[in-house]
């Protein structure tokens, strides 16, 4: 967990494969620890070919068979059955927007309406950004994308900085904020 939080919770991410693979980690994490799913995160990128949209949108029933017999992974039918929904939702969007990172930095909030966390009592479960995000996905036929799991992937991904004022990974993060070329 130190080095997930130390080298890549809020670094802002443009990759789709990485996007599409960090969301698809959060669906997972429903009703579990985002620990239990870093320890499988290798596993999972495994059995659902890196991520890669154009390939998970391929799979089919025999695929979805063979992933719920891999032990390495979280074998929860509803939620492998929603990744391989969602990357053909993910392929739709990508034809309409241009890309996945166009379409997820769409909803990054204001940093300067955004208070800085002192405690973690402080930091949020979820914004009006991923309310609206979360709602527009499901509005594309996305599953396992609620407003709580959108705002855990827009923390991971850098759309928002929720470390902690004094955590020393604050103000790399501002720093590569700042740096980052938001997608057209």
């Amino acid at each position: 967990m130190r080095s997930y939080h130390d080298l890549e919770w809020g670094r802002p991410e443009a990759d789709d494969r990485r996007l599409f693979e960090k969301l698809s980690l959060e669906g997972f994490v429903s009703g579990l620890s985002w620990l239990t799913i870093l320890r499988k995160r290798e596993n999972f990128r495994r059995a659902f070919k890196s991520f890669d949209i154009g390939a998970v949108a391929r799979f089919n029933q025999r695929s979805v068979d063979r992933l719920m017999a891999d032990v390495g992974i979280v074998r929860n039918r509803a939620k492998i059955e929603a990744t391989v929904n969602n990357a053909r939702r993910c392929i739709d969007l990508v034809d309409e927007v241009g890309s996945f990172s166009a379409y997820v930095w769409r909803f990054e909030p204001d940093a300067a309406n955004r208070p800085t966390p002192l405690t973690w009592q402080m930091v949020q479960s979820t914004s009006p950004e991923a309310v609206a995000m979360s709602k527009d996905l499901k509005r594309r036929g996305w599953a396992f994308v609620g407003p709580t799991n959108v705002y855990a992937f827009m923390q991971a991904m850098g759309l928002v900085n929720d470390h902690l004022s004094d955590c020393f990974a604050r103000d790399e993060v501002e720093q590569a904020r700042r740096a980052f070329r938001r997608p057209a």
